[in-house]
């Protein structure tokens, strides 16, 4: 069996995306709900836009 390894091309990559930053941290059920949350609203003021 080949034993799995990560090239030294992609190591930089990897290290660049588990960097920290320093914005705002979002817990993801958060921005989730709040998607969910404001396509409701939209699709009310459609409905109620039309009447």
């Amino acid at each position: 069996m080949a034993s799995l390894y990560t090239p030294q091309s992609q190591a930089g990559v990897m290290s660049f995306y588990d960097a920290p930053s320093k914005g705002p941290k979002l817990n993801p059920k958060i921005v989730l709900i709040a998607i969910f949350v404001f396509g409701i609203i939209i699709i009310l003021i459609d409905h109620f836009a039309a009447l």
